[in-house]
């Protein structure tokens, strides 16, 4: 049997947009793991010290990129936060950040207790939430009173769940793309750009009474709504010392994030639980610090 934590309808304000150093959108699913990661820890030295949090699900139900785009520009400019001037009366220098303001729907699989009191593990639930940051940004709300307790057996009971993140849309791992098409000779980032560009072609025809005209259409290589996702990181350093590091009793890496393809779905779309929920994987012979789906083991 397994157990599932349904916190709906989660309003989030400036979230962090930037998902990785090239691609912005959907926040990484690094970002939501590590919300889900403080969530458990704060609740663990709470009242609940074997709880786990597993694999998690993420549903969007509405997304609004800070981004704009004026009348003629060919590419969006980020909509930047309106800083205090300085003592000079100028405005200070700053690092534009990609924020978007979002409502997801999380659906978070967990181990190790038996909860008992369900109307005190909800509330000890609702204090901790109040504190947390989802994906850098603020919480703003959320439909307290609908966090709920979920068992179901297998994936002929996924409806179950599923129904709890509608409507929305959640995210499936496509890493399947990417390796058929590297491996046919393409490197890394061509591959993935080959499944977003739109490609537009025309072609002359004939109506029936013999004119021509032009008809026009564009598509991707391949069918659904494919988006490039950041899932993790590459250590690209030997694990040390550094100077100043914040944890002093853990060693550092430098590392790179990591990018591949993944599928925004309607969650009725998904018949598997292993297509639906994510999970933290470690990958110590290749350096990988990765957020995947079990169907898309390493």
């Amino acid at each position: 049997m397994k157990q599932f934590l349904i916190i709906p309808r989660i309003k989030i304000h400036n979230a962090n947009a930037l998902s990785s150093p090239y691609t912005i959108g959907f926040p990484a699913m690094t970002a939501w793991f590590g919300a889900i990661h403080a969530l458990q820890r704060k609740l663990t030295a709470a009242a609940f010290k074997e709880l786990r949090f597993t694999r998690a699900a993420i549903s969007c139900h509405d997304i609004n990129l800070q981004t704009y785009k004026g009348q003629g520009d060919y590419v969006h400019s980020i909509i930047g936060t309106g800083n205090p001037l300085d003592k000079t009366g100028s405005r200070p220098s700053f690092i534009e950040e990609a924020r978007c303001h979002l409502t997801v729907s999380l659906a978070i699989e967990y181990e190790g207790v038996e909860i008992d009191d369900k109307d005190e593990f909800i509330a000890a639930l609702t204090t901790q939430l109040h504190t947390l940051k989802l994906a850098g940004g603020d919480i703003l709300g959320c439909d307290f009173n609908r966090i709920e307790l979920l068992k179901i057996a297998d994936d002929s009971e996924l409806s179950k769940l599923t129904r709890k993140l509608m409507p929305g849309y959640v995210l499936q791992e496509r890493r399947d793309l990417m390796i058929a098409a590297m491996q046919t000779g393409q490197d890394a980032i061509t591959a993935m750009l080959d499944y977003l560009t739109v490609q537009h072609r025309s072609e002359e025809k004939q109506d029936e009474q013999g004119n021509s005209h032009i008809e026009w259409t564009a598509k991707r290589k391949t069918n659904g709504w494919i988006v490039p996702i950041a899932t993790g990181f590459h250590g690209i350093s030997e694990l040390g010392k550094a100077e100043n590091q914040r944890d002093p009793d853990t060693l550092h890496r430098f590392a790179e994030s990591l990018v591949t393809l993944g599928e925004f779905k309607m969650p009725y779309q998904i018949k598997k639980l292993d297509d639906l929920l994510w999970h933290s994987h470690y990958d110590a012979e290749n350096n990988f610090y990765l957020i995947q789906q079990k169907s898309h083991l390493v």
